[in-house]
């Protein structure tokens, strides 16, 4: 081998080593930043861990707080899986139901509650409780709140018995001068059917004005244990549009025999209410009947309906003379009354019987302008018939 080759060779040799040299030294620079990208990655993986550890001892604090919060509630709680099978109860539902809940179907469970007015609310043996239903945000399925209303239910009725007692007992005067009256005017006009001097004409007449007075009396008589009794409501499903019919039937030859108008106003849509149907019907022809008296010849009574979400209003609107604002302020209480020979009962039945359904009534009037009554009840629903 030449010189000349044996050189060729070194140089090649050479050139190879500075080569790998070259190589090898990106490579150690290549896992330095390699090694420095793991400690960041490590660092940030470090943090990372630190925040979820953080927030998983959050959530499970705050699992733990709902959960004593539930097993603390005094209302009962169920929730209820897309199956509609319950997956969890706190206790409070179990006190109510059983301890043997999960599983069950809660439609089978909720059938058997009695319902009672007002339509929300339901009865437990000897409970009464009112169910409000909210759907979850995911899984389909939806948490049931079940309210234990029966302390408040008992102090409800308890303070409307005694509201009555008292206002029986305050107008005690009054309901005695208004039973004194016609019962005096009936004596007299019957002692006067024993005169035998009189003609069949008047005693005919006679005869009359007593039975006039002494059915005066039986309504008043009528109004003063309905308002002593107080409301109870049926489980009748009622259309308001035949509700509002009927009453406009028996409203309407009345207006026309004293010369006043009277039209419809509006459309229930199918609506339905549930309850009792003769106490309503009675409490609208209430307010369509002081609307007829106090209006004069050429006047319109009008009964209108309305329904905003899950409630229908009914009104009665009159041309009358209005109402001024303090006889406003207590036309709804027992006794008060602004007619001749009225009783003072009927506003304050109508109101019972609108409350008992879980509604009420409001009026709208100003002095020569008319009057509005305005009966705001809630629509019931299908289950509701079902029950």
């Amino acid at each position: 081998m030449t010189d000349s080759s044996q050189l060729s060779k070194a140089q090649d040799l050479q050139r190879a080593f500075d080569v790998f040299n070259q190589v090898s030294q990106e490579l150690t620079q290549a896992y330095a930043g390699l090694q420095a990208r793991v400690q960041s990655l490590t660092d940030e993986l470090a943090v990372a861990n630190g925040e979820l550890r953080r927030q998983y001892e959050e959530k499970e604090a705050l699992s733990e707080r709902l959960t004593l919060l539930l097993d603390a509630l005094p209302a009962g709680v169920v929730v209820v899986d897309a199956a509609g099978r319950i997956s969890e109860a706190n206790p409070a539902a179990h006190s109510m139901f059983g301890n043997d809940l999960r599983g069950r179907g809660w439609q089978a469970l909720a059938g058997g509650m009695q319902p009672v007015a007002p339509p929300d609310e339901f009865a437990i043996g000897d409970r009464r409780v009112s169910l409000a239903e909210s759907a979850l945000a995911s899984g389909g399925g939806h948490i049931v709140l079940i309210h234990d209303i029966t302390a408040a239910h008992e102090m409800k009725a308890s303070l409307e018995r005694n509201q009555r007692l008292a206002a029986m007992g305050e107008m005690a005067a009054s309901l005695a001068h208004q039973l004194r009256t016609p019962l005096a005017t009936a004596l007299l006009y019957s002692a006067n059917l024993a005169k035998p001097e009189l003609t069949e004409d008047a005693r005919a007449r006679f005869a009359e004005k007593a039975t006039e007075q002494l059915r005066r009396l039986e309504r008043l008589i009528q109004d003063v244990l309905l308002f002593a009794r107080g409301e109870h409501i049926g489980r009748e499903v009622i259309r308001v549009d035949d509700l509002l019919a009927e009453a406009g039937q028996t409203l309407e030859p009345l207006c026309a025999a004293r010369g006043i108008r009277f039209q419809r106003d509006g459309e229930a849509a199918g609506a339905i209410i549930v309850g009792g149907r003769k106490q309503l019907a009675g409490a609208l022809l209430n307010l369509l009947e002081n609307a007829l008296q106090v209006c004069e010849a050429g006047g319109t009574v009008t009964l209108g309906v309305g329904v905003s979400g899950k409630r229908v209003h009914v009104s009665v609107r009159d041309t009358g003379p209005g109402i001024a604002p303090e006889q406003q302020a207590r036309i709804f209480e027992p006794f008060f009354t602004t007619k001749g020979q009225g009783t003072g009962l009927g506003l304050a039945i109508a109101l019972g019987v609108a409350r008992a359904h879980g509604g009420g009534i409001d009026v709208a009037s100003r002095p020569g302008e008319g009057a509005e009554f305005v009966m705001d009840l809630p629509v019931g629903t299908l289950a509701d018939i079902q029950d």
